[in-house]
Formats: structure tokens, sequence, C-alpha cells
């Protein structure tokens, strides 16, 4: 596949488009969960979306990989951090890193036991 801006932003709102599906996906069981263990609504809320947020990131990332590969994924990002307004930082690079990903999952699991 050709490295164009017209490919970049199709894979940009190809990420848009599948982000909320996606999202929802992985949220909802730990919504269950908190519901069983008769959370405050607010925090089963912030909880779904601090456990779902990794997975879905997990699968954006892997859709970029497929879509130009896993050589061409670093000038995609920088094309996506050239953009302007805030939109860039909701898919920026540190947040598909494993560290970031382990802390959310670890925060997410902490406020499910407070």
């Amino acid at each position: 596949m050709e490295l164009t801006i017209n490919n970049f932003k199709r894979i940009y709102r190809l990420n848009w488009i599948i982000s909320g599906p996606v999202l929802f996906m992985f949220a909802w069981p730990y919504f269950i969960l908190s519901r069983i263990l008769d959370q405050h609504i607010y925090y089963s809320m912030l909880g779904c979306f601090l456990f779902a947020i990794p997975f879905t990131l997990t699968i954006l990332h892997g859709h970029i990989s497929v879509a130009i590969g896993p050589l061409h994924r670093n000038n995609f990002y920088k094309w996506q951090q050239n953009k302007k307004g805030i939109t860039k930082l909701a898919f920026h690079p540190v947040l598909f890193s494993t560290k970031i990903r382990l802390i959310l999952i670890m925060l997410s699991l902490i406020l499910l036991l407070v």
C-alpha cells in the first residue's frame, strides 16, 4: 500500500469509527462486574473507561500495523501529530506503549476493589 496522505486520512477516520464500538465491547464486562459488587455508578463508569482503553488501543494499533505495515507505522504517527487541534492526542503513540496500557488496567482493577 502506498504511503500517501489519503491513505493516512482513511486509516485515521476508520480508527475513529471503530474506536466507539470496540471501546463498548471491552467496557461492558467490567461494568457488569462492578454492578455485581455494588459499586457506585461513577466509579463503575470511570473503571469501565480505564479498563477498556488499553484493549481498544491494542486493536487500533493492530489496525494501523495491518493497514500500512509495522515498518511504516511511525510515518503515520508523525503525520497524525502534525494535525491541528486536540484530536491528535486521542491516538498518541505514547498511549500505545505496553507500560501505559498496563498502568491503566491496574488502575481500573484497583478502582474495582475500592
